[in-house]
């Protein structure tokens, strides 16, 4: 059997970005462990879950990786983040300082709204529909 295990996102800061997806988005830290060369590797998790897909925290290195962070997919929405409560997580991180850029919508495939992460990337927060 074959997954996808992790997806990089490229931040300006470990523990700003660890702050954000832990107390605004309820992700959990699963691991941070320093490198040899000053790096850390740093994974969230969504919820409780123990596997599935989770993001790799990577701190920019370099002019050309820092001019992508916040826009690592052009613009368009890139992350997926699904809820099985979709009420209670929009309300929840509106609370806790999240932009969300429209209103929460409800289409065939489930209740969505678009929202950015603190550097502006664009992520859907989706309870697909039953």
């Amino acid at each position: 059997m074959t997954r996808i295990a992790l997806v990089t996102l490229v931040v300006d800061d470990y523990d700003e970005a660890i702050r954000f997806y832990t107390e605004a988005l309820g992700f959990r830290l699963a691991e941070d462990t320093p490198r040899p060369d000053g790096s850390r590797w740093v994974v969230v998790r969504p919820g409780a879950q123990a596997d599935g897909t989770a993001l790799l925290l990577a701190r920019a290195a370099g002019e050309s990786q820092r001019a992508r962070v916040g826009d690592q997919t052009g613009g368009r929405v890139g992350f997926f983040l699904h809820t099985d409560d979709f009420a209670r997580d929009h309300a929840r991180m509106l609370a806790a300082g999240v932009t969300f850029l429209e209103e929460p919508r409800h289409e065939p495939y489930g209740s969505v709204a678009v929202f950015q992460d603190l550097y502006g990337n664009r992520w859907d927060l989706l309870q697909p529909a039953a």
